[in-house]
């Protein structure tokens, strides 16, 4: 048997109906990838059987697409690491970004074994103090240990509110096209964790403004996944009931300063697992056939959107 957390009765359904999970072949499926792991001298990869089956059953257990998302995940962690990582854990400058509380997971999924919420405060951090790549590296770390200890988020996927109060010109400056296609690009091709929507809700002038230009760097897909409800709760009531949001939206999900130290306790409590991930990634010099993955002319190395009039 592999060594892997039960699910609950409802979640192994949804894993086997939607995910196509055979739960009498898991040893099998795992064993495979093992093996094509081992025969990858480029990759240093995690290869415990949580690990393996996360990324498994976030491509459908198509072993092809797992290789690929599985390589593209330690790609763009090794080129850039201070987007997609957390490099030393013990920094009191990543404490205090995770202290800010930029992006909270809600402890109880949607409808109870639903997506995981994930309550995005955009405008919440001081633009002069904390660059947006510091805040994407929490993000992403963050993300990394839903993938090892979230079996919501791995089944179901992740749905993402995303409030902009307190959103300015300055958080906007930090959002290049470079970044952007960061973002997408990690979400879409490397993330095992399905997207299943983003709503926006308190959107102001600042983020109508650039709503085109945010758009630009996301695949049709993603753009048809957006929901964009103003300041008008009632209308993100009707995809997500009240009660699942937090305390200041109406909800039973506690207050800010609770989901924060909810948040903080998740980090100390897997700060071991977070020191290990320094060990993991690529070798471009040891990639078979020399083709690497040259994210560097995807990506581009470019401005913010300084020229955006803001009057």
């Amino acid at each position: 048997m592999p060594e892997i957390r039960p699910l609950s009765a409802s979640l192994q359904r949804t894993a086997i109906e939607e995910l196509n999970e055979v739960p009498d072949r898991l040893d099998a499926d795992i064993l495979a990838l093992r093996t094509w792991l081992k025969q990858q001298p480029h990759m240093r990869s995690r290869s415990d059987d949580q690990f393996l089956v996360s990324f498994l059953r976030g491509c459908k257990f198509s072993l092809e697409k797992t290789k690929s998302k599985l390589d593209k995940y330690y790609t763009l962690r090794t080129q850039f690491p201070e987007f997609y990582t957390i490099r030393d854990v013990d920094s009191q400058r990543i404490h205090e970004v995770l202290k800010l509380g930029v992006g909270l997971r809600l402890p109880i999924p949607l409808n109870e074994d639903g997506p995981r919420l994930i309550y995005v405060r955009t405008g919440c951090y001081p633009a002069d103090k904390y660059t947006f790549e510091e805040i994407m590296g929490v993000s992403n770390a963050l993300n990394g240990l839903s993938i090892q200890y979230d079996d919501y988020a791995v089944i179901h996927g992740y749905l993402v509110i995303l409030d902009f109060t307190d959103y300015t010109a300055a958080h906007l400056l930090q959002m290049t096209p470079s970044t952007l296609k960061k973002m997408s690009k990690f979400a879409e091709d490397a993330l095992p964790v399905r997207d299943k929507g983003t709503h926006m809700i308190n959107v102001n002038a600042t983020f109508e403004m650039s709503f085109n230009l945010l758009r630009s760097a996301m695949s049709a897909k993603q753009q048809e996944r957006i929901s964009v409800h103003g300041s008008n709760l009632e209308s993100l009531y009707a995809h997500i009931p009240q009660r699942y949001l937090p305390t200041h939206l109406g909800g039973e999900q506690g207050t800010i300063e609770e989901l924060k130290e909810h948040s903080w306790n998740i980090f100390m409590q897997c700060q071991e697992y977070l020191r290990e991930e320094a060990n993991y990634g690529i070798d471009e010099n040891l990639r078979p056939g020399g083709k690497c993955n040259d994210y560097d002319s995807i990506f581009g190395v470019d401005g913010s959107f300084r020229r955006l009039n803001f009057d």
